[in-house]
């Protein structure tokens, strides 16, 4: 009895993880695509080998536009919460914050994108882009982060791009 219910918790394990898996890959496929400016630092971690701290310039602006709790506290003064902001796309698909998203009608150059505020900070699917150690030199162009988003505003980190819009990286992987 007890080997039928860890075969089948396995199976449904494997079932979710696998839909979870094709959801992104889709979403790497057909996603809008969405540049937005970022603000790169490149620590080093021991453990985890080279990568880059990123900062949104859009996540500055949501975070100066959520209401406050009060008294401020070092980026701690707005509550840990998730929500979406509406994010205008130009002729590039360069992304510039719009105003926070409450179910107002969007025009057609503007887009959802979904946000967490945790420890007193605006983030955008990741905070950092881990690439292979040694390769630092080729990701100091990067200006923007590409993202793929899906219908309902979920983001998944790409790629980085200088200022042209133009990969950067040991290997390109350009859609």
């Amino acid at each position: 009895m007890f080997n039928k219910v860890a075969l089948i918790t396995m199976v449904i394990v494997l079932a979710l993880m696998n839909w979870s898996i094709y959801k992104k890959e889709v979403q790497l496929a057909s996603g809008t695509i969405v540049y937005l400016d970022l603000a790169p630092v490149d620590p080093r971690s021991l453990m985890q080998g080279d990568y880059m701290a990123l900062r949104f310039s859009v996540a500055n602006e949501v975070y100066n536009a959520l209401p406050k709790m009060g008294e401020k506290r070092w980026r701690h003064d707005v509550k840990a919460t998730d929500g979406y902001v509406v994010v205008e796309l130009d002729e590039r698909n360069i992304g510039s914050f719009k105003y926070i998203y409450n179910d107002q009608p969007l025009a057609e150059n503007e887009i959802l994108i979904q946000y967490r505020v945790r420890q007193g900070a605006v983030k955008f699917a990741t905070n950092a882009f881990f690439f292979q150690e040694g390769h630092s030199d080729y990701y100091e162009p990067a200006r923007y982060g590409q993202f793929r988003v899906d219908a309902k505003g979920e983001v998944l980190l790409v790629a980085m791009f200088d200022k042209d819009l133009k990969q950067v990286g040991p290997t390109k992987y350009n859609k």
